[in-house]
């Protein structure tokens, strides 16, 4: 996870947290959580580098939506954090 920005484990995180969510999906559940505006010019690149890092698979639902999905290593990646995460803060 070292090798992502905090946008883009936040975007994995979001993918795990959905099933198969739509780009658009993802793009609301983070902008709820920014509690601001995030432009397709950030968000489709950063997708596209989850997908090229195998974190994500990315599929289509119709000719114009496409789906994302966590895969195996993207979960994996996510335990890892969290494993280290808890070093740290104990809740």
């Amino acid at each position: 996870m070292h090798d992502l920005t905090g946008f883009q484990r936040d975007l994995l995180y979001v993918i795990a947290g959905a099933d198969r969510p739509s780009g658009q999906n993802v793009k609301e559940e983070v902008e709820e959580y920014y509690s601001s505006e995030i432009n397709h010019g950030r968000l489709y690149p950063n997708l596209d580098t989850l997908v090229n890092k195998e974190l994500v698979e990315k599929g289509q639902l119709d000719r114009r939506t496409n789906y994302y999905a966590i895969t195996d290593e993207g979960l994996a990646r996510i335990d890892e954090r969290r494993e280290w995460e808890e070093q740290y803060v104990n809740v």
